[in-house]
């Protein structure tokens, strides 16, 4: 699950296609792909504090496979670890298709659509899914800042059907820096928010990610941090994460 941003916006596979890519499965991601037919692991655990002593695990791994020179093919796979008299288990798989569609445009930067779908494969009833079928697309647009990565993400979500309950809608926005420090150490910082579209008339959520990067390598890099709700239902959390270029599919 790692949600570290690459310690520049630019997409390095040009020039080194193991070059590793972090993005933010759980939050915001970054507008660039994996090198065509190459393959990145991205995983990690962010535990969750529900409140009342209660607190929740999960490892969101996230399979990004090249499909071409802009477009990347997201296999999501998230499993859920919880305490006493919860359960735990396989969640809600995802897969997405990212499409750089832009690069260095004067306004929109590197700027790419990210459609995805999320199939009811964890159990409502055991907390470790949502039961419902879920499609999302999102519009990412990434900076290159004197040296600090700037990503921005809008998220539109169309919630399924479920039961007595009707469809509905959900939204997010993030805007996330990438500071690099010293050598391969670099710094996340990401304000992100949920609003409230639905018509439930529930308050939006506004919660603020930050923590230290270190690129181990040029194919692995380690991160961690927390999470800080500002406003809303947004929990307390803690994350590491890794992501780890295995290199290419096709035989050389």
């Amino acid at each position: 699950m790692c949600v570290a941003a690459p310690l520049l916006a630019q997409d390095s596979t040009a020039t080194d296609p193991r070059a590793v890519q972090p993005e933010r499965p759980t939050v915001a991601t970054h507008a660039h792909t994996v090198a065509p037919g190459y393959v990145e692991i991205e995983t990690g655990v962010e535990g969750d504090r529900a409140g009342a002593g209660k607190r929740t695990y999960f490892a969101p791994t996230v399979t990004k496979i090249g499909l071409a020179t802009h477009v990347q093919l997201n296999l999501i796979t998230p499993v859920v670890f919880a305490g006493p008299g919860q359960s735990s288990g396989l969640g809600d798989v995802g897969l997405g298709v990212k499409w750089r569609i832009l690069d260095h445009n004067a306004v929109l930067g590197d700027f790419a659509l990210l459609p995805a779908i999320k199939f009811p494969t964890g159990s409502s009833a055991q907390g470790t899914g949502t039961g419902t079928t879920d499609v999302s697309l999102t519009a990412i647009a990434s900076y290159d800042v004197h040296g600090v990565s700037l990503d921005l993400n809008v998220a539109y979500t169309r919630i399924g059907a479920q039961g007595a309950n009707s469809a509905s809608s959900a939204a997010l926005w993030t805007t996330s820096f990438g500071v690099p420090l010293a050598g391969n150490l670099g710094w996340q910082l990401e304000l992100f928010g949920y609003p409230t579209i639905d018509g439930s008339g529930n308050p939006s959520t506004v919660a603020v990610l930050t923590g230290p990067s270190y690129r181990i390598s040029r194919i692995f890099n380690l991160d961690l941090g927390f999470i800080s709700p500002i406003r809303g239902r947004q929990p307390n959390a803690i994350f590491a994460g890794a992501v780890w270029n295995l290199g290419s599919l096709m035989p050389r």
